[in-house]
């Protein structure tokens, strides 16, 4: 066999084994859910330490982003961007912390080593809010504006599926998909109760 044919003959079976994964979020009215959290849960495909910190920014009196994805044992920085000064605080179970009052960069990043939501204030700025969502799986996503969180190369295997949103009122029951080969759809819709954000934290998500 000429080796072109067997290199062909090599790569097709590798494609066909490819596995993507388009999970579509929306509210009860079929409206997109932008920045919802779609992780894959299976024990076999755990979080890695992300080899560089994270960063959430503080800019214009807000957090940016407002929902950020880290893995599980990742740093955090917080710089701050404003002229005036941030105390960044966390009380959630997930990862309680506190960078006291602060202009440029604090003295240290943060680890978050405990998957959950962590939720970020400033005991100066109380308008300010923002959402860490620390994976303890090797497969998470965020909704974009059309509220499509994309999964690609994806093992065969069966994963539970977890979802959250800072707006859900209530939370989903368990999910469970065998993943096959070739592209897959799943629809999943959320009891949301919208609100405003300033148009900096809105940056990529669209109107809604």
């Amino acid at each position: 066999m000429p080796k072109h044919i067997l290199l062909i003959a090599l790569i097709f079976p590798l494609q066909s084994l490819a596995s993507e994964l388009y999970v579509t979020i929306t509210d009860a009215e079929k409206k997109p859910v932008p920045f919802a959290v779609v992780e894959l849960v299976n024990e076999n495909y755990p979080a890695k330490p992300a080899s560089e910190a994270a960063q959430v920014i503080q800019q214009d009196l807000n957090f940016q982003p407002f929902v950020s994805i880290v893995t599980q044992g990742t740093f955090v920085e917080f710089p701050n961007m404003d002229k005036t000064r941030h105390h960044v605080y966390s009380f959630s179970p997930a990862k309680v912390f506190e960078l006291r009052l602060y202009s440029g960069e604090p003295e240290a990043p943060v680890m978050f080593d405990r998957a959950g939501i962590v939720t970020l204030g400033c005991n100066i700025h109380d308008n300010m809010l923002a959402y860490v969502y620390v994976s303890g799986s090797h497969f998470t996503t965020m909704t974009n504006a059309s509220g499509v969180a994309h999964f690609n190369n994806l093992p065969q295997h069966e994963f539970e599926i977890r979802v959250w949103h800072p707006w859900q009122q209530a939370p989903l029951s368990p999910l469970f998909i065998s993943v096959k080969a070739g592209t897959e759809h799943l629809d999943r819709v959320l009891d949301i109760q919208w609100q405003d954000l300033p148009a900096a934290n809105k940056a990529g998500f669209g109107d809604y």
